[in-house]
């Protein structure tokens, strides 16, 4: 709890005259350019008490999530299976993936931030090695994670947008038989998403 030496921004003393007796939050406008929308937590600085009369107390509460701009794929770190099979850096690839699919909706677009929610949920599928009844080899394998991200067209406004992105692979077992599949589903639910998944894995070719 504290106050900025700079005092808060012109926009959050005439919002407070509408808020009387309850807080007004600053909003990072290097992380969203419509505070309106949605905000993630991160691009929220802190909050401005405002007394009963309307006007800004001076207190301000700072957000202990609020960070600077920056990607997060923390969702990935702790998964339930490996995944090596996108190499060393998944979290990269997710987001070529995504940056792929919007600047194939819109060319030229530009993904500035991705959100990778909640933990990652994963499916499986193995067979048993011939001639080894005790080893098994991973035939397919896939995972669902939620995201926020902002993405900017060349000529339009920042949008942030929300959903579940799909991974899935198959043909593991077999050298040169791998295939690989992403879904981009925006407004969806992990649940729903996973539900998916276990259809989708046997989708993909290999």
């Amino acid at each position: 709890m504290g106050t900025f030496a700079e005092g808060p921004p012109e926009e959050l003393v005439a919002a407070a005259a509408a808020q009387p007796g309850g807080w007004v939050y600053e909003i990072d406008s290097a992380w969203v350019d419509d505070p309106d929308g949605h905000v993630p937590p991160e691009a929220i600085r802190g909050g401005w008490k405002v007394g009963d009369d309307g006007r800004l107390t001076g207190e301000f509460h700072e957000n202990p999530r609020y960070a600077a701009v920056r990607d997060d794929y923390s969702a990935l770190d702790e998964p339930d299976q490996w995944m090596g099979w996108l190499g060393e850096n998944p979290g990269a690839y997710v987001r070529e993936q995504i940056a792929d699919i919007l600047n194939r909706q819109v060319s030229g677009s530009v993904l500035e931030w991705l959100l990778l929610r909640e933990r990652a949920r994963c499916l499986t599928g193995a067979r048993r090695e011939e001639g080894d009844g005790d080893s098994v080899l991973v035939t397919r394998t896939g995972f669902v994670v939620v995201f926020v991200l902002a993405v900017r067209p060349p000529h339009g406004r920042q949008a942030v947008l929300n959903g579940v992105f799909t991974w899935a692979a198959a043909g593991l077992d077999r050298p040169g038989a791998r295939r690989d599949r992403v879904w981009f589903d925006l407004d969806a639910g992990l649940d729903w998403a996973e539900e998916q998944l276990k259809t989708r894995i046997y989708e993909v070719g290999g």
